[in-house]
């Protein structure tokens, strides 16, 4: 049984969620701690509902995941485009 890949993200969105995947990774864990609750609320916002916290490490694999269903439910790319920018610069 094969399972099916998820769909391209389109590229705008793809790239500004690799450009924050790569800042977190760069940030010192204390850093990361004061700046979990800016990224678990675009999780929540994107996921429409609580999503459980599951720390640090895995915040960012949380907002993949919502980025790919926002795009499936139809949230314009451009909107969710800016919306990791401003995240990415919230990171800083």
């Amino acid at each position: 049984m094969t399972s099916a890949l998820p769909p391209s993200l389109p590229a705008p969105v793809a790239l500004e969620l690799q450009r924050v995947a790569e800042r977190w990774r760069q940030l010192p864990l204390g850093h990361a701690l004061v700046r979990l609750p800016v990224v678990r609320a675009l999780v929540e916002d994107l996921a429409g509902e609580p999503v459980p916290d599951l720390g640090p490490a895995v915040v960012i694999d949380q907002l993949r995941v919502v980025a790919y269903d926002a795009v499936r439910a139809g949230m314009p790319q451009g909107e969710l485009a800016d919306r990791l920018a401003t995240l990415r610069r919230a990171l800083t």
